[in-house]
């Protein structure tokens, strides 16, 4: 087995540590510093698929459809909502990390099928937080694969997105009928009852990271009104 290799480091703005870009072969992962395990693997990916597929299944028709991705990692919820949508409709993807970005137009975008090059899609770097507070509402769907779900992990200021405050923005952002979908490591029996609180109607859906295997995450499928 051939060595892993460093490739890249960036850091999390607000003391949240660093991420490390690894390759082996034709394998990436990324990590947080300090913290045991993969944040990604660019070979284990289904669940960041069906975050799109779920999220965006009721505009698979729908002409200039409008969606947020909220967190770019390795291109996957991006290409698959892209996937989902038709040939008019724009998908925009915000990103904290700068770097997250350069990594994806390089090799590390070859795992996705490079999305970021689909005319469909623009970046928007910076917080998503940000974004959010300062929305109309114009988006169909918004897919929520940022840090580890309602519990952040890498960036203390994402716990503002699941707050009360940042649950009624994000409901304020959605067009009617809408849907905000939120990935999660893991279950979380509070959460439901916050989105019902700003409006949701809630269901819950569980999800593996291969396709029927692997690791069980979840899904959360907020609809709005």
């Amino acid at each position: 087995m051939k060595p892993l290799l460093k490739l890249a480091t960036a850091s999390i703005p607000d003391n949240g540590g660093e991420l490390i870009l690894y390759r082996r072969e034709d394998e990436f992962s990324i990590r947080l510093s300090g913290v045991r395990g993969e944040l990604m693997n660019s070979r284990v990916y289904n669940s960041e698929q069906e975050l799109a597929k779920l999220g965006c299944a009721h505009i698979h028709d729908k002409p200039r459809a409008q969606v947020l991705v909220g967190g770019l990692g390795m291109g996957y919820t991006l290409a698959a909502a892209l996937a989902c949508v038709s040939a008019n409709s724009r998908v925009t993807v915000a990103e904290l990390i700068p770097e997250v970005v350069t990594w994806n137009l390089g090799p590390l975008g070859e795992c996705a099928g490079k999305p970021l090059e689909d005319n469909r899609c623009q970046v928007r770097l910076g917080d998503i937080a940000v974004l959010i507070k300062q929305q109309q509402p114009e988006f169909d769907a918004i897919l929520l694969d940022v840090d580890n779900g309602p519990e952040g992990l890498t960036h203390n200021n994402n716990n503002w997105l699941y707050s009360a405050d940042g649950l009624m923005a994000l409901f304020r952002s959605l067009r009617p009928q809408g849907m905000l979908a939120v990935w999660s490591a893991g279950a979380d029996t509070v959460f439901p009852a916050q989105l019902k609180k700003a409006g949701f109607s809630v269901t819950v859906r569980s999800v593996r990271a291969r396709p029927g295997k692997g690791s069980r995450y979840t899904i959360f499928l907020a609809k709005k009104p």
